[in-house]
Order: structure tokens, then sequence, then C-alpha cells
């Protein structure tokens, strides 16, 4: 997911400083489906100002607090947001998970602390899986549906891999990791 995307779409809503941008991610639980760091973030602000797609509007100055430089997105950095938004629509990924790693290798290992790892995994994408089932009910009445289709995209890839893990499990249990052709 491109930084650069976000500070482009979150401006499309209105003004806003960097710090605001990490606080709406925070708020609305993107960060359930999107990376963002803060060093980033006020990097490509940067980079956005000096290619025009941002301007800076206004700087608050508080003596007890840092200036909040305030900035809007400019006629270029809209196009340029729907330019980025197509790309990202586009983009094939590969999928790189670190279970996948781990799995590669888990006939070698003891079936049945395989199998308690799993189990932890599995409890906690169903934990995962309810509060972004709670996150999508409490947005739905007020939210544009393609992000309302963000949050069910992932409660969708969720479910499947609980399905997965409890199937995986059950192979562990059955002390059938180091077999050789099953599914």
């Amino acid at each position: 997911m491109s930084v650069k995307l976000v500070i482009l779409g979150l401006l499309m809503e209105g003004e806003k400083h960097p710090y605001e941008i990490q606080q709406i991610v925070n708020e609305r639980h993107m960060k359930h489906y999107i990376k963002l760091a803060a060093g980033s973030l006020y990097y490509a602000f940067d980079q956005l100002e000096r290619q025009g797609y941002v301007e800076v509007v206004d700087v608050v100055r508080d003596t007890n607090r840092p200036d909040k430089t305030i900035y809007r997105i400019t006629e270029k950095g809209k196009q340029h947001f729907e330019q980025l938004l197509l790309e990202e629509l586009q983009k094939h990924e590969h999928i790189h998970r670190s279970i996948y790693a781990g799995l590669s290798f888990a006939a070698y290992a003891d079936a049945a602390k395989v199998s308690a790892v799993l189990e932890r995994r599995l409890q906690e994408t169903k934990q995962q899986l309810e509060k972004l089932k709670w996150i999508f009910e409490q947005k739905r009445p007020n939210e544009y549906v393609a992000k309302l289709y963000v949050l069910k995209g992932v409660i969708m890839h969720l479910e499947t891999e609980i399905e997965w893990l409890q199937q995986l499990i059950q192979v562990a249990n059955n002390k059938k990791l180091h077999e050789k052709g099953g599914s």
C-alpha cells in the first residue's frame, strides 16, 4: 500500500496535518490492512509537497507543542491520487507470510509443539475476526460501500484462514505433518 495514496486519499476528505492522518488511520482501524509508520508519513508529506501534490495552508503554533503544518491536496495532487489509486487496484502481490516459511519445515519439528502454536494462532485469528466483524457492523450505516468491502475482504480472508488453521491443526494432531502426498 502506498503511503502517498493514504495521505492523498485522506486529504481528499479535507485539510489535515500529518499527525491527524496517523490518528485517522488508527481510529478507522486501517492498521488491519494498511502499514503506515509515522516516520514514513512525514517523509511522504515532504515528497508530496516538493512534487506539488499537496500544499501548506496553515501552520498552527502552540507554545507547549510543536508546530502543526496543515496541508491540502492540490489539483495536480487529485490527478496523482487517482493515478495511484488505479495502480494499486491493478497490483498483483505475492503472498509472503511468515507462517508459510515455518510450515515449510514443520515436518522436522515436534508435532505437538507445532499444534500448540497453531492453536494459539487460531484463537488469536478468531479474536481478530470478531473484532473486525464488530467494526464492520459499527461502520456499516455511515460508511462508503467501497470501504466496507475492504473490511469484508479482510473478514473473508480471516474466515478462510480459520478454516485452514483448523485443518492444519488436525493434521498436526494426527502426527501427519511429516507424511508426503496428503492434503
